[in-house]
């Protein structure tokens, strides 16, 4: 799992601008936490989530997302890798 700090939620947005995605939080009735508007590429994220909630929702939302991950910089892209990692992780010990 990816520690759920200030840090990381900074690295998820920036793999989201890489991506071409604005991130916003903003408050509003959001029955899911979120909002997209695709065809602006925005995601917009409850403001009066933690730390902990706005990093599972934008992971929720990255794994909806179609993209090659060679569009991001090495940087993110290594993060992105971690993330698939221990996405998989998870489901193998949900499985056993």
């Amino acid at each position: 799992m990816i520690n759920l700090t200030k840090h990381s939620l900074q690295k998820l947005e920036v793999l989201f601008q890489e991506l071409g995605y604005v991130v916003r939080y903003e408050k509003g009735n959001f029955n899911s936490g979120y909002c997209m508007v695709e065809d602006r590429n925005i995601v917009i994220i409850n403001k009066f989530y933690e730390t902990d909630a706005r990093i599972n929702v934008l992971l929720d939302i990255l794994q909806s997302l179609d993209f090659e991950p060679g569009v991001l910089s090495e940087k993110s892209g290594k993060f992105y890798l971690r993330i698939l990692q221990h996405a998989g992780g998870e489901e193998d010990e949900a499985e056993q």
